[in-house]
């Protein structure tokens, strides 16, 4: 018998999951949108991710698999047309999110060591170098890659949460504390909008689900893993957005948006403390490109296996998914190619999607789940309120970045659509 999973690792998978390169990504352009009101922000996403997380847990309870997302999507709508083309959304989300974490590496990494002198030429040499670094890894072995993971989440928690211990205390004495008041908050409208375009670290907790069939006591452990890890994360980035913002002037947090959590250390602990957040950023970055990857290419298997994608999907290449390959090319184009912004944006277009659909799903199947219809229905409006949110906000600021995020969607579908007719002509 393979060995159970208890609560503590359950725990585990869902903060890491969250707890990855999110946080380095996107703390700074929340910082810009959102100014004082940050943390305000930090908790409306969190909230979306924990109403939405009771019905993975229902879903996790009745259907687990290791499939987790593409099982529930299939079981709500059947194998189809449109299950196939919000699975494929999946997929590429996760291929948005690599490229979010290969951005953040590739921001981080130079202030450590520059290797040409030019920032924008280190950024893509960076993020390049560390998506074909987890590509080797992850094709050299599968326990590797655990390992990594095991190693870099003790080693990023322990770095945040002391970042957090000295940050409140710094607070005391900071002279941008003030900065944290609601006379420096944005509109309502705006600090919605900026809980959207970091929505993306929350993602992750879902990857629970996938973990299910291994859980010991699932009845018990399955719900405190999800809310559990949840919780911890919200109060994590909400007090973490605190420290940030109350201890870096705006016009600086506006110019190193990139690398952020590292100037926030700064007048705290010196250049040690910049270089030991930097460090914390590059280990979280490279474990999250490192286990995405490894998801990823697993999604893509899972949806050829359901015949939703051409199963030349399920052909194997130096002993793994062909997906592994296709995902590494894929986030190799979008990090050189996008602005992190459009990265971010696409990436929270596309979860919240997909999480408005696994509500739904919810709502649907709550007889047979044995759940409160109510609030998967609440999540489905919460998630599909805060899209159009983010659409309508960042329409008026970046048509680019919409159109980007709406085409990756449309594509899905377009895609899925061209291979259900192929496959019937045949």
């Amino acid at each position: 018998m393979s060995k159970k999973i208890g609560l503590k690792e359950a725990v585990s998978i869902g903060i890491g999951g969250m707890v990855g390169g999110g946080i380095f990504a996107v703390l700074g352009l929340a910082a810009s949108l959102a100014k004082g009101g940050t943390p305000v922000s930090f908790l409306i996403a969190g909230l979306i991710a924990l109403i939405t997380s009771y019905s993975y847990v229902k879903l996790s309870l009745k259907y687990p698999d290791r499939g987790g997302t593409v099982k529930f999507i299939n079981k709500g709508f059947g194998v189809c047309i449109f299950s196939g083309s919000i699975n494929n959304l999946l997929w590429i989300s996760y291929i948005i999110m690599l490229a979010l974490y290969a951005s953040a590496f590739g921001s981080y990494a130079p202030n450590l060591f520059s290797l040409t002198g030019d920032k924008t030429l280190d950024f893509h040499i960076y993020s390049s170098a560390i998506v074909l670094i987890a590509a080797f890894i992850n094709y050299y072995s599968i326990v590797v890659v655990g390992k990594i993971e095991s190693i870099a989440v003790i080693i990023k928690l322990v770095i945040l949460l002391s970042f957090v211990v000295i940050g409140v205390y710094g607070l005391y004495s900071s002279s941008y504390l003030h900065q944290l008041s609601p006379a420096h908050w944005e509109s309502t409208f705006k600090l919605v909008a900026a809980g959207m375009v970091i929505f993306v670290a929350y993602e992750g907790f879902e990857l629970i689900a996938n973990a299910a069939p291994d859980i010991e006591n699932p009845e018990k452990n399955i719900p405190r893993a999800y809310y559990g890890a949840i919780i911890f994360v919200i109060f994590l980035y909400i007090i973490i957005a605190m420290v940030t913002v109350g201890s870096v002037a705006f016009d600086k947090i506006a110019k190193a948006q990139d690398y952020v959590l590292a100037v926030a250390a700064e007048p705290m602990l010196g250049k040690v403390g910049f270089t030991i957040i930097t460090i914390a950023a590059l280990i979280s970055t490279f474990s999250a490109i490192n286990a995405s990857l490894y998801g990823g290419s697993r999604v893509n298997y899972e949806i050829a296996e359901d015949d939703e994608l051409p199963h030349a999907f399920t052909y194997k290449f130096w002993n793994q998914p062909i997906g592994l390959l296709i995902t590494t090319i894929v986030t190799l184009l979008a990090v050189n190619t996008l602005r992190l912004e459009s990265i971010s944006t696409a990436g929270s277009v596309g979860f919240l999607l997909i999480f408005a659909i696994v509500n739904f799903v919810g709502f649907k199947l709550a007889k047979e789940i044995k759940g409160n219809k109510i609030i998967p229905l609440l999540g489905c409006i919460a998630c599909s309120a805060a899209l159009v949110t983010l659409i309508i906000q960042h329409y008026s600021k970046s048509k680019e970045d919409v159109f980007i995020a709406v085409g990756i969607v449309l594509a899905s579908f377009a895609v899925e659509t061209i291979y259900k007719m192929t496959e019937k002509k045949k």
